[in-house]
């Protein structure tokens, strides 16, 4: 997500919050939630997705690369030199990432790294803003664009079997993350305005509020759905997880303070992403941060992190 477009916003909403240390969140449901650091200083962490073997391919968007964490916490740089890196997304033997994610950037890119050859290629250049990456049950991937080195163009597709692409395949201007919603026909975005809303595959030009301002009070950035339709997601305000349920339009935080300094606030400096990967025998999530932290968090008994999308269970 773009710094600078961020911080006016950001810093607009923790005023409104009210003096350091009041309580601006939805109500919590922390409880039996544990959180333990994977692995630690790896910059300003933007985006993640799982190698499914323990580890993850990430994204450090102020440091430029594409990387991957292993099952120990060890980051191994694989990709430098890259202009503001943002999604990825492990398909099969490669890992697409886009590039170009912020409002003082070249033109965006979506590239693809082979996993087996260290072989990096350019798909598509000139993209406005990119921000989040999506992979779609038919193989497809939509990109959402924050939009600012030109008008916006809210959400891409992109086929990769045939390198056919439709630049504004969705109007949700200002988009950021996205996930899979579990009847796999649907998806659900957020955007700079504080909302989260859902897009259908065979309808996308017209999308429903799923919930936003007051019912959540965040800047939600990248996340990921269960099959129980429960959504986990990112904030950057005051570096939050929040667990939303669609059905009810509520939303409540299970984690606080993924900051990069708590006392000296630099919008958008908190949570970035949230994934679904396996833990063990069971189902953790994993958050990345501009702190330069992956953590993960282990849910109490009663809650199913199963994932929407099938298959990956």
């Amino acid at each position: 997500m773009g710094s600078v477009v961020l911080a006016g916003v950001v810093a607009a909403g923790l005023a409104a919050a009210g003096p350091a240390g009041a309580e601006i969140f939805p109500p919590m449901c922390a409880q039996g939630w544990t959180t333990s650091v994977v692995a630690a200083g790896a910059g300003n962490l933007e985006n993640l997705d799982s190698d499914g073997a323990g580890g993850f391919y990430v994204t450090g968007i102020a440091d430029g690369y594409l990387g991957h964490i292993d099952a120990e916490g060890n980051l191994e740089k694989l990709v430098t030199g890259l202009d503001k890196p943002a999604g990825v997304r492990v398909v099969g033997p490669y890992v697409y990432f886009l590039t170009g994610d912020g409002t003082n950037t070249l033109p965006g890119t979506l590239q693809r790294y082979e996993i087996a050859t260290g072989e990096v290629t350019v798909l598509l250049t000139d993209l406005n803003g990119p921000n989040g990456l999506l992979l779609l049950p038919d193989g497809d991937l939509l990109f959402t664009a924050i939009g600012i080195n030109r008008p916006p163009t809210g959400i891409s597709r992109y086929r990769p079997s045939t390198g056919e692409y439709i630049e504004t395949w969705s109007e949700v201007m200002f988009s950021n993350g996205m996930a899979l919603a579990p009847d796999g026909r649907s998806i659900y975005v957020s955007d700079l305005a504080m909302r989260v809303q859902r897009v259908f595959l065979d309808a996308p030009r017209a999308p429903s509020m799923v919930i936003g301002v007051p019912d959540l009070f965040a800047l939600p950035d990248d996340m990921e759905a269960t099959r129980d339709d429960q959504l986990f997601l990112a904030d950057h305000v005051v570096g939050a997880v929040y667990r939303v349920n669609p059905s009810t339009r509520s939303a409540c935080a299970i984690a606080t303070g993924f900051v990069q300094q708590p006392d000296m606030r630099t919008p958008a400096d908190g949570a970035t992403s949230v994934r679904i990967a396996r833990d063990g025998d069971s189902w953790a999530l994993f958050v990345t941060s501009m702190d330069g932290t992956l953590r993960r968090l282990r849910p109490p008994a009663d809650v199913d992190l199963t994932p929407a999308d099938a298959r990956r269970r």
